[in-house]
């Protein structure tokens, strides 16, 4: 039987652009749902973390996950957070781990708590623990998911995760997946993959490999926070990623009829993730996201809906545009893109500044970032 081919499209107008590719990655929103969002204060999103407790050790991740925190959310406080956000208007939930969310004992109860209130939910897992009869779960309850895979070589792979084994897990994993139905319309299937010099000459292999195939290659540049400040090997330059993202711009271009404008945090993907979304780490806190890991409440004390609307932190993210400084403000790309937040604030301490790791920041192009870390 003939292989389906990848999807493709041909797009005209900026607007357009962004709002087609980002529905591509199930992430994203229309301008137009992010504005009426934005005149509601309500939500569109929430990515929840279950639990910090992982059976990986990645080197780059966010978190330095490994042991579960101290009193986690229980399963009735994750749904209690679930019906809060679905109250604010959240169509989506993204389901994180902060470490690895299928070990998480309730993980079942509340994917199929969120399917039974019509809600779309997107897993990130690390895809060692997946066994056939998880996979077949998950497509039953229309969970879309995006599984770790930083590189076709199993020696960076398992150098990546820092255990031995896991590339072959990962690929089981996905084998598991495609079996059970993946990827079909109500439920997408997804690689997520860091940018580190260790994949780097790989990386348009793999993007084109996930086209086509019908994944939705997810490449993201490192944050630099938890195990990646510790590690700075895995840095490129700001001129490498850029090199980076121009290669598979090219590729989605001339080989896909898909086109986008390379900027950062995420490969033909716009993140307007503070515009509409937040972030419920496992202890209840309530975040900007996990690169802004800037605790602005807990929903043990207080409503989601009263944290978003008092938090002067998320309303000057939802005003971005206006707030930003430096470089950004003025920018080309300005209405498409305002950075990674992440590394804005994570290397010079201010949630507004400009993010320092976009080639278009005059100030360290041509620079390693491994002084930042």
């Amino acid at each position: 039987m003939e292989a389906e081919r990848p999807l493709s499209l041909r797009t005209g107008e900026l607007d357009h652009l962004s709002n087609t590719i980002d529905a591509i990655y199930l992430l994203g929103f229309s301008n137009e749902e992010i504005a009426e969002c934005l005149n509601k204060g309500g939500l569109l999103s929430i990515e929840l973390e279950f639990t910090k407790k992982c059976n990986l050790r990645c080197l780059y991740c966010y978190s330095a996950a490994g042991e579960p925190a101290e009193n986690e959310l229980s399963i009735k406080e994750l749904q209690s957070a679930i019906l809060q956000a679905k109250e604010l208007g959240a169509k989506k939930i993204i389901l994180l781990g902060g470490g690895e969310p299928l070990l998480f004992g309730g993980f079942r109860d509340i994917v199929e708590f969120i399917h039974s209130l019509g809600l779309q939910q997107i897993l990130f897992t690390n895809g060692t623990l997946l066994t056939g009869k998880e996979a077949e779960f998950l497509y039953k309850n229309k969970v879309s998911v995006v599984i770790k895979h930083n590189s076709f070589k199993p020696e960076v792979q398992d150098m990546l995760t820092s255990i031995a084994g896991s590339f072959n897990k990962i690929q089981r994993g996905l084998r598991f997946l495609r079996e059970a139905g993946y990827p079909y319309r109500d439920a997408m299937l997804g690689i997520q993959t860091v940018i580190c010099r260790q994949n780097k000459e790989e990386l348009p292999a793999m993007w084109t490999w996930a086209r086509e195939n019908r994944i939705i290659p997810y490449f993201e540049i490192l944050t630099y926070q938890g195990r990646a400040k510790q590690n700075n090997f895995l840095n490129l330059s700001v001129v490498e990623i850029q090199t980076v993202f121009k290669d598979i711009e090219i590729i989605d271009r001339e080989r896909f009829g898909i086109t986008w404008q390379a900027h950062p945090t995420v490969a033909a993907f716009s993140c307007k993730r503070h515009l509409y979304s937040c972030l419920i780490n496992s202890q209840g806190y309530i975040q900007p996201c996990t690169g802004v890991d800037i605790r602005v409440g807990n929903i043990r004390e207080k409503s989601l809906d009263y944290i978003l609307r008092n938090s002067e932190i998320i309303r000057n993210l939802r005003n971005i545009y206006n707030k930003i400084e430096g470089p950004c403000r003025d920018c080309e790309y300005r209405c498409e893109c305002y950075g990674c937040r992440g590394n804005a604030y994570q290397i010079t301490g201010n949630y507004l500044a400009s993010d320092p790791t976009c080639w278009r920041y005059e100030k360290i192009n041509n620079e390693s970032l491994t002084h930042f870390c």
